[in-house]
């Protein structure tokens, strides 16, 4: 039952409101029991109903453990401290490394909404490192690109209708949750270190070639 609170509860809450138009009857008792009471003008319902999306765009970066015990392994999730999967890799920063959770997710999402779906963010945090030659060899974000991709290919082969994929970020960008330069997400490596220090000069990644191919070929060519 767990499980399903917390799919309730963390994944489905708002996309339900979202798509469905209208308050999930599920969230009654949470309400109730916490002790919330949503103040609303007359015309809210309405307003909700009447405006639903035309597709549902989310962020998928790692699976978590759902338990009814929360005594076991924890692991960095993002912004929240979620349950670890002992047979998953992780990243440098922690986060459970978990492609095939991407599809179960397209599958999970499309089967309740059957409504388009977009990727709206995606990506591997590493601490790069520049080469004397001016060149990053991130392999490692190169192979969670494309294992993320096989499984997105294999979603649409089992009937998803998935409408586009984003990466977040393209470029080195200021971790807005720890505030780091060295937590690298981009295809382009950007000169400047957690201090600020740095030329800001601009490298493209061996990832960064990766992904134009991709984007070239639409997901054809992933070798």
């Amino acid at each position: 039952m767990q499980m399903t609170l917390d799919d309730q509860y963390n994944n489905f809450f708002f996309s339900d409101i979202m798509v469905r138009g209208k308050y999930p009857r599920y969230m009654d008792r949470f309400f109730s029991k916490k002790g919330i009471k949503i103040k609303m003008e007359p015309d809210d319902l309405r307003i909700i109903e009447s405006y639903t999306v035309d597709f549902l765009a989310f962020s998928y970066y790692m699976s978590i453990v759902s338990s009814a015990d929360d005594s076991g392994e924890k692991t960095n999730a993002n912004l929240i401290t979620a349950g670890r999967n002992p047979y998953l890799e992780t990243s440098e920063w922690g986060w459970q490394i978990d492609p095939i959770g991407l599809r179960y997710t397209l599958n999970q999402l499309y089967d309740r909404y059957n409504i388009p779906l977009l990727i709206a963010e995606n990506g591997l945090v590493a601490e790069d490192k520049l080469e004397r030659d001016g060149k990053i060899h991130d392999e490692y974000r190169i192979e969670y690109l494309k294992k993320h991709v096989e499984q997105m290919l294999e979603a649409i082969e089992d009937g998803v209708d998935l409408i586009g994929y984003l990466w977040w970020s393209p470029i080195d960008i200021i971790s807005a949750g720890t505030s780091e330069m060295s937590k690298r997400y981009g295809f382009i490596y950007v000169d400047q270190d957690d201090l600020g220090n740095g030329s800001l000069k601009r490298y493209r990644k061996d990832s960064f070639y990766y992904y134009r191919q991709i984007i070239e070929s639409n997901g054809g060519n992933l070798t």
